[in-house]
């Protein structure tokens, strides 16, 4: 029996795409749910290209009602993936999935973490603090922002004419490169 990652996604998914498209023909871990927060995310058209099921819910939902953690039991889902998800994750599914929650990073962490930094908020401030390097961290989700035990991290160089798209651009390149790879070694090593 293959173990079953459930991924929340809050954007396109580009992260989530990757993850997808990594475990599709793996032997023994496949991904079984895709959730989101918002109508318009990747949810929907990853989901079809996948064959993957979906399902979008409300912040109402997602932190006052049964419906998630129902959800991911009906599927036997052994641990929920965030890839560009942005709600901090409630204490019940912290509960039910203890150490089986990961998040990635667009930072090298503990630096340029924490509420409201996210996407471009991030790659504009490591910018403006002239910073020589950015990168990924992959963690353990708890309570807090981006304050989880850290899994991975992997570096990418700033040149002095870098704009903070082109920072973007090379951190996404990480991301899509060593989350899949890390959450294989995660979930397997449990």
């Amino acid at each position: 029996m293959k173990l079953k990652i459930a991924i929340f996604l809050s954007g396109s998914g580009s992260n989530a795409r990757a993850i997808c498209a990594y475990f599709q023909k793996h032997a023994e871990i496949e991904v079984a749910l895709l959730l989101s927060n918002k109508v318009n995310s990747g949810a929907q058209s990853i989901g079809n290209d996948f064959g993957i099921p979906y399902l979008i819910f409300s912040r109402d939902a997602f932190y006052n009602s049964d419906n998630i953690i129902s959800k991911l039991a009906q599927l036997k889902i052994d641990i929920l993936i965030l890839a560009g998800f942005l709600w901090l994750i409630p204490e019940y599914l912290l509960d039910a999935y203890p150490d089986r929650i990961l998040n990635i990073h667009p930072a090298l962490l503990p630096k340029y973490g924490g509420k409201g930094m996210h996407g471009m908020h991030v790659h504009e401030a490591v910018w403006k603090n002239k910073e020589s390097e950015s990168g990924i961290t992959i963690h353990l989700c708890n309570k807090e922002y981006d304050k989880g035990r850290i899994l991975f991290q992997a570096t990418t160089k700033i040149n002095a004419d870098d704009t903070p798209n082109d920072i973007a651009k090379n951190v996404l390149m990480l991301e899509h490169r060593h989350y899949p790879e890390t959450i294989e070694k995660y979930l397997l090593s449990l």
